[in-house]
């Protein structure tokens, strides 16, 4: 089973990029996006052989996510069922008969912090949420998670020490999320890789440089381990700031 996933930064920006060359070519069971920037009725895009599933934000041209599933699946739902993160489309849930398909789109911590605060919150309101699926059937869970969880997964560690997506705060949650029973499938693949980013700025040529983070992220449950074929981070593909990432998994 392939599973893709990525943050378009606007879909319908990234649809006159290339994102359907990719989208044809990768030929996914399961396509995840993020950061959609749409509301309902803005977008008819219904690729032919895939269910999909979209989960808009309030605020329009903000946040979002969307789901595109060749299999039908069991039971679909959106958000956490809290009220306080539910307004920004940034969950979805497919329940499969093995396992349950997640795909996030973690708040942003902002420029000098405004929202890490909330961030925390959130963070432990996700987990929970996550536990709890795990404890009925094995999950993954794809996206842009906001985070580069270690040095080796940013450019520059030492100038970004206390930048949004790489405070102590941010990536301790990650690592309770992972000790909680995750797995982070491309280190497991590929853990001293380094220079492989899925996320860089639109400033100071930072893709040309390779100057990028690693935030978009593939987990899977403990349990999933031995399922695990390979993880792929497509750092060739344009279309956004992002690139895609992806999975491949016996199930």
């Amino acid at each position: 089973m392939k599973l893709i996933s990525w943050n378009v930064n606007g879909i319908r920006a990234c649809m006159g990029k290339g994102f359907m060359d990719f989208f044809e070519e990768v030929d996914a069971d399961i396509f995840a996006l993020q950061e959609t920037k749409v509301s309902e009725g803005q977008i008819d895009f219904k690729p032919e052989g895939y269910f999909d599933y979209w989960n808009y934000a309030d605020k329009k041209g903000y946040s979002g996510t969307a789901v595109f599933s060749k299999k039908e699946p069991v039971s679909v739902s959106y958000g956490l069922g809290i009220d306080e993160h539910d307004h920004e489309g940034r969950v979805i849930t497919l329940e499969f008969e093995d396992f349950y398909f997640v795909t996030v789109y973690t708040p942003n911590s902002k420029r000098e912090l405004a929202r890490l605060e909330y961030r925390m919150v959130w963070e432990d309101a996700f987990r929970d949420y996550l536990l709890k699926l795990d404890e009925k059937k094995p999950v993954i869970v794809t996206g842009d998670m906001n985070v580069a969880h270690k040095e080796i997964d940013l450019k520059n560690p030492e100038t970004n020490r206390r930048n949004a997506g790489f405070t102590d705060e941010e990536r301790e949650k990650m690592t309770v999320l992972l000790d909680s029973g995750f797995i982070d499938t491309f280190r497991k693949f590929y853990p001293d890789k380094t220079e492989i980013y899925s996320w860089w700025s639109y400033m100071f040529k930072a893709r040309e440089k390779n100057a990028g983070w690693r935030i978009d992220y593939f987990l899977a449950s403990n349990s999933l381990d031995e399922k695990l074929v390979d993880a792929k981070i497509y750092t060739d593909i344009f279309g956004s700031d992002h690139c895609p990432v992806g999975l491949e998994v016996n199930l």
